[in-house]
């Protein structure tokens, strides 16, 4: 069974970092795309950053220059280190793993951007 777990969230002041990890098990194979995706409330789900399985990157312009997904194949972890933070990066930030065959979520890490 696959299972995606994220940590990292909190609460953070303007201008600080925070870094979420992802966890991913229950399968072998390494033919994969991680993604992150948040959730404002009363806001739809959107993409925030994706990377394949070799590493390529694509980023949402909003969170360009300011966020990096980075992914370590052995241990089925991906990652989102976010940088300048802003209070319009409050969200609850979802993992989400995208193959040929399977495709799933996490249950998300609350992030909130605050003074």
């Amino acid at each position: 069974q696959v299972q995606l777990v994220e940590s990292g969230g909190g609460l953070v002041q303007p201008g600080g970092s925070l870094r979420l990890s992802c966890a991913a098990s229950g399968f072998t194979s390494s033919a994969y795309f991680m993604n992150w995706y948040r959730q404002a409330p009363g806001k739809e789900r959107e993409l925030v950053a994706g990377i394949s399985a070799d590493g390529n990157t694509n980023y949402a312009g909003s969170v360009k220059g300011r966020f990096t997904i980075s992914r370590d194949n052995a241990k089925k972890m991906v990652f989102l280190q976010m940088n300048s933070l802003k209070p319009e990066d409050t969200a609850l930030y979802y993992c989400n793993l995208q193959s040929s065959w399977y495709t799933g979520w996490g249950q998300g890490t609350q992030v909130t951007v605050s003074s």
